[in-house]
């Protein structure tokens, strides 16, 4: 590593190689990367992880998804389906603290990769797999994506409008939070590992990543009978907490459910009869008669163009904003002071805004180096560098189509 890699956050100085494709496996190796490992992502050769073809508008024929996701990140090709490439990949691993990879369960298995064979040659290795059903019980088998994780972890059946089919949101939230949660059992492993001196496996399934989020929703079901259903833009028994109209057209979104919070936003409506209202002076009570109460908040935004609403929700203490799409992100002066978005080179594409780095760190931040980079854009660096091999072997390698 160079000097200033050193200097790039608390993971500084552990070594990751990631191995798998798309979403779920690479952001979970990105996270990792944000907060200072050195991440060696192994591609198919001449071919890559289908994420560099994924996204909106491709600029020069690139995916403005791939800098993002494959930041941080350096690229080698090796076919792990040839013994040379395992056997590449094996000594790789050898020098690795971390491995990530989500390919179907026994795959790793079958290229002599199992997680036996590799901590032989290194103990301490933590081997991260994510899934869509976890690497055992009926199911592991099964291809699995993140919106089959979403159906099946529950999130679903309560995603959307009442009176239409479960929606989805607008981003692969099912990958994301096998992502989350299998990095939070690697650097779990990492302190284990100070400890114990040895690695060990992190089983990461999609549809468990989603169940994990899902609040009460089980003992709802069978200690009460009661089974949450589609809402909308609401939550059952919450309120006030909805979008509400502004004169100037636009939506905010209030959050005023907290009996404190409620008071301070009748006292800035001027309906402090509310709080002495039975149908409002509670939390259950104003749950449920939601609709009444969305239905009075709504008459009185309407009144105020969205600044004045904001501005008077603010300086009375009551959660608001408003519903946020890319372009109000640029502009938000918050997320300027706070370098929420920050821009990173990239050859062909210029400048690529992305999201920073989060969590913060106040002693040891992360810091992104680098965009997603080029197909086997590393590999003489890493063969080289990493794994001691000559010219010759190289260009044998590559004549093969092995790297």
């Amino acid at each position: 590593m160079s000097g200033d890699e050193r200097q790039d956050g608390p993971l500084t100085g552990l070594r990751v190689v990631e191995m798998g494709q798309l979403l779920a496996g690479p952001f979970c190796a990105q996270l990792l990367g944000d907060l200072g490992a050195e991440v060696i992502k192994i591609e198919a050769p001449g071919v890559g992880d289908a994420m560099r073809q994924w996204g909106q508008e491709k600029p020069h024929g690139k995916s403005l998804w791939w800098p993002v996701v494959a930041r941080n990140k350096k690229s080698v090709t090796c076919d792990l389906r040839e013994a040379d490439g395992q056997r590449l990949a094996r000594s790789l691993i050898e020098q690795a603290d971390i491995v990530v990879e989500n390919f179907r369960p026994g795959s790793l298995e079958r290229w002599g990769l199992g997680y036996d064979v590799l901590a032989e040659r290194n103990p301490r290795l933590i081997l991260a797999r994510v899934t869509g059903y976890g690497q055992d019980g009926p199911y592991a088998p099964r291809a699995g994506f993140g919106s089959v994780g979403e159906a099946m972890g529950g999130l679903r059946y309560v995603s959307g409008d009442p009176e239409k089919p479960p929606s989805r949101s607008g981003i692969s939230i099912g990958d994301s939070l096998a992502a989350v949660f299998a990095t939070i059992g690697v650097l779990a492993a990492l302190h284990a590992r100070t400890q114990t001196g040895r690695g060990q496996v992190v089983d990461s399934a999609i549809y468990e990543a989603v169940l994990a989020m899902m609040e009460s929703l089980l003992p709802e079901w069978e200690l009460a009978g009661y089974q949450r259903e589609r809402s909308g833009s609401v939550l059952p028994n919450v309120a006030p907490s909805n979008v509400y109209p502004t004169g100037s057209g636009e939506l905010v979104l209030i959050a005023a459910n907290q009996d404190t919070v409620f008071t301070r936003l009748a006292t800035v409506m001027g309906r402090t009869d509310l709080l002495h209202d039975d149908r409002y002076t509670t939390h259950s009570a104003r749950g449920a008669n939601a609709a009444d109460l969305d239905k009075l908040i709504a008459d009185w935004t309407a009144r105020f163009d969205a600044d004045e609403l904001l501005d008077r929700l603010h300086e009375s203490g009551v959660p608001a904003g408003r519903i946020y799409t890319a372009r109000d992100m640029f502009n938000d002066p918050h997320f300027k002071a706070r370098e929420a978005i920050i821009r990173v080179a990239h050859p062909e594409l210029g400048d690529v805004p992305m999201q920073n780095v989060f969590p913060k760190l106040s002693a040891t931040p992360g810091r992104v180096r680098s965009a997603g980079p080029e197909l086997g854009e590393h590999n003489d660096e890493v063969f080289r560098d990493v794994l001691g091999l000559d010219d010759d072997a190289i260009a044998r390698l590559s004549e093969r189509g092995v790297i």
